[in-house]
């Protein structure tokens, strides 16, 4: 829904405020303004729950290896290399790192093997917002301090596997002096840690630690990153200010990870995108991720546009998938989801919401990924005919002859099931809207009733991890990087973040298998017959993957638009006096 004049004019108001309050007539253009759809809600370091949350916590805190944009590859961050890598015997693996030994904490403090270590054990102290850092990180089962050097170390994994070196290093570091300075997780080793059973009783030195992470307000625990958050005012900006002495620019060349050129972040929450643009043509934003298909093409038809803006669009790791709740009785047979999968006119949308450009798939890696893209398989058909008969084959039949009739069915025991759905997706979200809009028509063309729930972002996440649904439609981003599958189908994330809710045995040993897998080959080999399986089994329909569009100020540089999430470099922006061209294919 478009705003209306009076929206406008108090969102123009608040940005107005933003820039009065956080910046000063001499440093206004040292500033860099980005558009953010929805507030981040926390900044929980341990599990950032969205986009936007990662986004600040990757300015707050530093990992071992960070994404570098202009390559999209993960290099040294923190870590001064990478791991060097050694297997024991057939079953562990040991990786060695190196801190820098220059990064410090906000008060100086150097960083430490014993932070690595106590950011471990954090992910495993219940009581915390980390399930989803416990699956990804389990396969860690200690870190082995270096005694002759504070800052070395080496972490023993369990298995061996291609992706070990590249995961292991990927997870933002907490000071340990500042959340538990007297050292109460010490007490504690981290295979201990990761054994504890969810009904285990209460132990006091973690609870204190638990208690002591929450006690920070958001923002305010301090990280070995380049910047502080300065100001948070909800639902309408965040302001990031670099650190006077930021360590990493001490390493000259500065390494692109470890580069932080603006002076000053403001994130700006404008949730409707028709405001944005607006925002952006008048000079009250520089930079716009994620512009919406028809926005970007009516800016860039505009010659008024065109003189103040520059154009970017690549190809993305983000994919529009529709899931389904397996636990949901009427859900739970792989022919009637699907049945359900060939309502959605893929084609159709990709044209409707993205003018073409998006890229139909047939599972959730990307068609870019040659080696490991399964081009054996063909996307689901948009096939009104063929999803009712394969719903009549599931035992589905009309409830009468009237026309509006719906679809029911009788189980062994008698149960008379209804097929009524209610589809969720996130309310400002245009591209899920429509997508839900033509599943719904099409499913009532087959006697399918859809009832549709858009819901506000910062309930999105919760509101699936409860089961409160039937289906979704939601993106998943992906990375070139690694393919661990366990926090979203794996039986261990039940509950967590596997919301459909799908495990089989068989599905838990083939993606165990990928994330072991020690070779290429053998990687691509697990990941055309995890695609396989997605498709028979059906718990998500992978509809098409998002290309990254990007409209920015023609005066900035350093940008880096790329298919990784959040589309471009936010630490390396600069503004310049030679504008950028227009547009960049």
């Amino acid at each position: 829904m478009k705003p209306t004049f009076s929206g406008s004019l108090l969102l123009f108001a608040a940005i107005a405020l933003l820039l009065q309050g956080c910046s000063s007539p001499e440093d206004k253009s040292s500033s860099i303004r980005v558009r953010w759809s929805h507030d981040p809600e926390t900044l929980n370091v341990l599990q950032p729950p969205s986009q936007p949350a990662f986004d600040a916590a990757n300015l707050i805190y530093t990992s071992l290896l960070h994404s570098n944009f202009s390559t999209e590859k993960l290099e040294p961050a923190l870590a001064e290399d990478y791991p060097t890598t050694q297997y024991i015997g057939d079953s562990l693996t040991r990786l060695s790192y190196h801190i820098r030994s220059v990064a410090t904490w906000d008060d100086g403090r150097p960083v430490l093997a014993t932070d690595v270590d106590f950011t471990l054990k954090l992910m495993f102290c219940p009581g915390l917002p980390n399930e989803t850092a416990q699956l990804e990180f389990d396969f860690i089962r200690a870190l082995i301090p270096d005694p002759n050097d504070p800052r070395h170390f080496t972490l023993e994994c369990r298995g061996q596997s291609l992706e070990y070196p590249q995961s292991s290093g990927e997870f933002f570091i907490v000071p340990e002096a500042a959340v538990d300075p007297k050292g109460l997780l010490r007490r504690f080793t981290l295979a201990e840690l990761q054994r504890l059973p969810p009904n285990a009783p209460a132990d006091s030195a973690l609870v204190r630690v638990a208690r002591q992470y929450q006690a920070f307000a958001p923002g305010a625990l301090p990280g070995c990153g380049p910047y502080q958050l300065s100001a948070w005012e909800k639902d309408r900006y965040l302001t990031f200010r670099r650190k006077e002495k930021w360590w990493g620019s001490k390493i000259q060349p500065t390494p692109f990870v470890l580069q932080a050129r603006p002076s000053q972040l403001d994130f700006v929450i404008i949730p409707d995108a028709s405001t944005a643009s607006l925002a952006l043509q008048r000079g009250d934003l520089d930079v716009f991720p994620q512009v919406p298909a028809r926005e970007f093409a009516r800016l860039q038809n505009s010659s008024a546009a065109r003189a103040k803006l520059a154009f970017y669009s690549v190809p993305s790791y983000d994919v529009v998938t529709a899931g389904f709740n397996t636990r949901r009785p009427a859900l739970a047979d792989a022919l009637t989801r699907k049945a359900l999968g060939r309502c959605f006119d893929t084609a159709g949308l990709i044209k409707a919401t993205q003018l073409g450009a998006g890229q139909q798939t047939v599972g959730i890696i990307s068609p870019l990924d040659r080696a490991n893209y399964n081009d054996s398989l063909a996307p689901l058909p948009f096939d009104l005919t063929a999803a009712a008969a394969m719903l009549r084959q599931a035992g589905w039949r009309r409830e009468s002859t009237a026309d509006d009739a719906g679809l029911v069915r009788t189980k062994a025991q008698g149960e008379l099931q209804r097929l009524r759905l209610v589809v969720r997706y996130r309310a400002e979200e245009s591209t899920f809207a429509t997508a839900a809009l033509q599943f719904q028509a099409a499913a009532a063309s087959i006697g399918v009733a859809v009832s549709l729930l858009p819901t506000e972002a910062g309930s999105f996440a919760a509101t699936l991890k409860s089961g409160d649904f039937d289906m979704y439609v939601r993106t998943l981003k992906g990375n070139p990087f690694m393919f661990n599958y366990v926090p979203l189908y794996h039986s261990r994330a039940l509950g967590q973040s596997n919301v459909t809710g799908f495990s089989t045995p068989a599905s838990d040993r083939l993606i165990d298998a990928i994330t072991r897998a020690r070779t290429p080959k053998r990687k691509s080999q697990l990941l055309r017959r995890f695609q396989t399986m997605l498709q028979t089994e059906a718990p998500i329909i992978p509809l098409f993957f998002l290309p990254t569009r990007v409209a920015a100020n023609r005066n900035l540089t350093g940008l880096h638009v790329n298919s990784l999430k959040p589309g471009f470099a936010i630490t390396t922006v600069e503004r310049s006096a030679v504008p950028s061209p227009t547009t960049t294919p």
